[in-house]
C-alpha cells in the first residue's frame, strides 16, 4: 500500500474515534490543539495526493458550491408520525390498549425526550452516508445532505460492521446555549431554537449552515438490508451509540405505566435544566417483536405515544397594540394581552415583530391568540383564533413615526447601556430609567454619573439605601473593558462579539477614531455595511462628544495598544478560558488583553480550549482542564504570556 494512503486511513480512522469520544461518549481523549494537528495533517495529505481524496473524509464536511434548490427524496420506510397522550389518564388509557392488545398485564418500555427540533432521516450505504433528508410528509422529504454533513455530531462513516444499509432517525436541534450565541450575532434574531435550527438546516449554501451549531439525537430505523435490527427499542439505542450515532443519555428503560407517569413528572420537572427544548416524552413498546404485533393506524403506531407536557402556549387575547421605539430608531409593535401564566410565567405582553407579520397573522385588537413561550424566548402571538374573533376586532395600522420617538430611543439606548453585557449597572431597570428620563435627571448615559444619593433618594420607590446601591454600582461600573465599552455604546449592527474583534483589532478607542472602512473591513465578519456603519459612527461629533464626556466621568479600560493584524497576533488560533480570581487584573481585563493578541476567550473548557488560566478559588473548569489534559496557566505565567 502506498505510505501516505496508509497514513491518509489511519488519520481518518484516528479522528473518527476522537470524534466518536467527543460527541457521542463525552469523553474526549485529546486536547483540542492535538485534534487540530491531526485534521490539519490529514488536509495536508489529501491536498498533496488528491487521488486518495474520499467523501467520507472529516475534511470533506463543508462544500463550496451552494445548491440552486432542494430534490425530494423518498424515505425508504416512511416516518411515521405519533399519537398524542394529554395528561396521566390518556396515557394510561394508551398502556390499558397496548396490554389488551397483547394479552399481558406489564409491559416494558423506553421513554424518549421528544425533542423540539427537526425530524431527519440519515441512510448509510456500507457505512458511509450518502443523504439526509428532512421528514417531509412522512413518505417524501427534501435532500438536506449537504447541510446534515456539517453536523459534526454525525458521523460521515459508520463504527463496526454497520449493515448494507440502514435508515438513521433524528431530531436536529439547538441547544439553548448556542441559540443564544447565533441570535447575538443575527442581524434579525430567531424567535425559537425550533425555528433557528429548521432554517439553518434548509440553508442553500451549506456553508452557512455549517457555521451554525446544530446538533442531533438519533432514536430510531427506517429501512435496514444485510443485518438484523435488536430485538427491543433498549438495544437499538445501544447499537445505535456502537455504531457512532448520538444517543440521548437522558432515555430510560421503564416496566409498566406506573414508571412512564413517575417518569414524565420527573422530566417535566427536569425540563427547563436540560440545556435543550422538549415538549413531552416519547413512551415505546420496548419489544419489537410486539411493536410488529401491535402496527399501526393510518400514519401513526398503535406501540408508541407521545405524552405532551402543559402546553407553553396558551389563549389570550390582545387588549390593546401599542408602538415600542428600539435604541436604533426602530419600530416594533407589541401586543398587551390579558395576563396568563406560561411555563410559570404570567404574561402581559408579546412582541408582534414587525407590521408584515401583523398583516401575515390577520392580528387585531380584541383577538383571541395563541401565545407561545418556549425556553428563554419573549413571548410572542403564534396565530389568532379567528373562529373566535369578536365583532368589534380593531385591525392595526403601524404608524411611520411615534410620538415622543426620540424620548423612547433614549430610554432604550440608556437601558442598553446599562445592560448585564455591556456596563452591568446593577439597579438601574427600565422603570428607574423612565424615571430619570422624565424627570429631565438624564438626557444622555454621561448623565448617569453626575446623579447625586439626594436626587435618587428624592425618586418615587427609592429611599436612601436604594440610592447608595446605585451610586455604588454606577461607580463599580466605571471599569470595565473596551470591548464592553464598545458594546455599549449601542452601535448599529454591533453585537458582543464584534465589539470583542474590534477591541482586539484596534486595542484602543483613537485607533478606532482613525481606522478607515477598509482597515475596518479586514475584521472577521465585518462586512461593508457594518464597516460603513462603525466608521460612520466614530466619524460623528455627537458620539465622539459623548464618549468624551463619558472618559472624563471616570469610565475606564485598561488599552493594549493596536494589533497590526488580527488574523497573525502572537497568541491568533489560541483558545483561553478564564477561571478562579485574578489579583492584578479582572478576569474581564485579562480577556480583553488576550483578544487584543490575537487569542480567543471562550466561557467553557473543551478539547478546543489550547489553556486555562487559574486564579484563585478555581471552579469545576480547572477540574475538565485536568482530565482532558489542558495546560494550566497560572496568573504570572499569563502576566508573562501577556508581555
Amino acid at each position: 500500500m502506498d505510505p501516505n494512503l496508509q497514513r491518509i486511513l489511519e488519520l481518518r480512522a484516528e479522528i473518527a474515534r476522537h470524534d466518536y469520544r467527543y460527541y457521542v461518549l463525552d469523553d474526549p481523549s485529546i486536547t483540542d490543539s492535538a485534534y487540530d494537528t491531526l485534521l490539519r495533517e490529514l488536509a495536508r495529505l489529501e491536498h498533496e495526493h488528491p487521488q486518495f481524496c474520499s467523501a467520507d473524509s472529516p475534511t470533506q464536511r463543508v462544500g463550496s458550491t451552494p445548491a440552486a434548490g432542494f430534490a425530494n427524496v423518498t424515505h425508504r420506510e416512511p416516518m411515521l408520525s405519533l399519537a398524542n397522550a394529554f395528561g396521566e389518564q390518556e396515557l394510561r388509557e394508551f398502556d390499558q390498549r397496548v396490554r389488551e392488545a397483547l394479552g399481558i398485564d406489564t409491559v416494558d418500555y423506553v421513554a424518549e425526550n421528544k425533542l423540539d427540533g427537526l425530524a431527519v432521516s440519515l441512510t448509510y450505504e456500507r457505512g458511509v452516508l450518502v443523504s439526509g433528508a428532512t421528514r417531509g410528509d412522512g413518505r417524501v422529504g427534501e435532500d438536506v445532505t449537504q447541510n446534515i454533513r456539517t453536523i459534526r455530531a454525525v458521523p460521515l462513516r459508520l463504527h463496526g460492521r454497520p449493515p448494507e444499509v440502514i435508515e438513521v432517525r433524528g431530531e436536529v436541534y439547538l441547544s439553548h446555549a448556542s441559540f443564544r450565541a447565533l441570535n447575538a450575532q443575527a442581524e434579525r434574531p430567531f424567535a425559537n431554537p425550533r425555528n433557528a435550527a429548521a432554517g439553518s438546516l434548509r440553508q442553500l449554501d451549506a456553508r452557512i449552515t455549517a457555521a451554525r451549531p446544530l446538533s442531533i439525537y438519533c432514536y430510531g430505523i427506517g429501512a435496514i438490508v444485510g443485518a438484523a435490527a435488536p430485538e427491543t427499542q433498549w438495544d437499538l439505542l445501544i447499537w445505535l451509540r456502537q455504531l457512532g450515532l448520538r444517543v440521548s443519555a437522558e432515555s430510560r428503560k421503564l416496566s409498566g405505566i406506573e414508571q412512564c407517569v413517575a417518569f414524565s413528572r420527573e422530566m417535566e420537572g427536569r425540563r427547563d435544566t436540560l440545556g435543550y427544548d422538549i415538549d413531552g416524552i416519547v413512551y415505546k413498546v420496548n419489544r419489537r417483536a410486539w411493536q410488529e404485533q401491535l402496527g399501526a393506524v393510518a400514519r401513526a403506531p398503535r406501540w408508541a405515544i407521545a405524552f405532551k407536557f402543559p402546553p407553553q402556549e396558551v389563549a389570550t387575547r390582545i387588549t390593546d397594540i401599542t408602538v415600542q421605539v428600539g435604541r436604533t430608531g426602530a419600530l416594533t409593535p407589541v401586543a398587551h394581552l390579558e395576563p396568563k401564566l406560561i411555563g410559570g410565567v404570567t404574561v402581559t405582553r408579546a412582541t408582534l415583530h414587525n407590521a408584515d407579520e401583523i398583516r401575515r397573522k390577520d392580528i387585531r385588537v380584541g383577538d383571541l391568540v395563541l401565545v407561545r413561550r418556549a425556553g428563554e424566548v419573549i413571548p410572542e402571538v403564534v396565530r389568532v383564533l379567528v373562529e373566535q374573533r369578536p365583532v368589534d376586532a380593531q385591525p392595526f395600522v403601524m404608524p411611520e413615526t411615534v410620538a415622543n420617538a426620540a424620548l423612547g430611543q433614549r430610554i432604550q439606548a440608556i437601558v442598553h447601556f446599562s445592560s448585564r453585557h455591556a456596563l452591568n449597572i446593577e439597579g438601574l431597570g427600565p422603570r428607574l430609567i423612565e424615571q430619570l428620563v422624565a424627570a429631565g435627571l438624564v438626557a444622555d448615559v454621561s448623565d448617569l454619573y453626575r446623579l447625586d444619593a439626594a436626587t435618587l433618594a428624592a425618586l418615587e420607590r427609592m429611599g436612601e439605601k436604594s440610592a447608595q446601591r446605585l451610586l455604588a454600582a454606577l461607580e463599580h461600573s466605571k471599569a470595565t473593558t473596551l470591548a464592553r465599552f464598545l458594546f455599549a455604546l449601542g452601535i448599529p449592527g454591533v453585537g458582543e462579539v464584534t465589539a470583542a474583534n474590534l477591541a482586539g483589532r484596534f486595542g484602543t478607542i483613537d485607533a478606532i477614531y482613525q481606522a478607515s472602512p477598509e482597515d475596518l473591513r479586514a475584521i472577521e465578519d465585518v462586512g461593508p455595511i457594518l464597516a460603513d456603519s462603525i466608521h460612520g459612527f466614530f466619524q460623528d461629533e455627537n458620539n465622539r462628544a459623548l464618549i468624551k464626556r463619558l472618559v472624563a466621568a471616570g469610565v475606564h479600560w485598561p488599552e493594549a495598544g493596536p494589533v497590526i493584524d488580527a488574523n497573525k497576533g502572537p497568541l491568533d488560533g489560541k483558545t483561553f478560558v478564564l477561571t478562579g480570581t485574578l489579583a492584578s487584573m479582572s478576569r474581564e481585563q485579562a480577556a480583553e488583553r488576550l483578544r487584543a493578541l490575537g487569542a480567543r476567550v471562550a466561557d467553557s473548557v473543551s478539547r478546543k480550549t489550547d489553556f486555562v488560566v487559574a486564579g484563585a478559588e478555581p471552579g469545576s473548569k480547572l477540574d475538565k482542564a485536568g482530565a482532558l489534559g489542558i495546560p494550566v496557566l497560572s496568573e504570572i505565567e499569563l502576566q508573562e504570556m501577556l508581555q
